[in-house]
């Protein structure tokens, strides 16, 4: 394997972080560590090949969905300043059909406003 280092068969936690990081993901030494005791099936303290596979699955699958919901955020932000103000949702919402009234549309506002401006950002999502 590449990045088992010393040719062992396992990746440990330090050999992990390179992989991590060629991937472009930059975990802490703590969150290393978790991963590896997460996909340790056989409690040995490393990583096999079929174990590094199913969590490097796994992980894509959250990055994906991350990315998903950064594009849906962006659809409905229509001017590009990073929030969604009650027009821009109701906008979007009149465009897929979903004829709301100005009340539905507060609510929805107030329910992701997290600081009360009356906008959502994308962390309160």
């Amino acid at each position: 394997m590449l990045f088992d280092k010393d040719l062992d068969g396992r990746i440990t936690a330090t050999e992990l972080g390179i992989v991590m990081r060629s991937l472009g993901q930059r975990p802490t030494d703590i969150e290393l560590k978790n991963m590896v005791t997460m996909v340790d099936q056989d409690g040995n303290g490393t990583i096999e090949f079929n174990e590094f596979l199913h969590m490097m699955s796994k992980k894509m699958k959250e990055t994906d969905k991350e990315e998903e919901l950064r594009e849906a955020f962006r659809v409905f932000d229509r001017n590009g300043d990073g929030f969604i103000s009650a027009s821009e949702l109701r906008h979007v919402m009149t465009n897929l059909g979903e004829k709301l009234t100005d009340e539905e549309v507060e609510d929805m506002i107030r329910e992701a406003d997290l600081d009360g401006d009356g906008l959502v950002n994308y962390d309160g999502l």
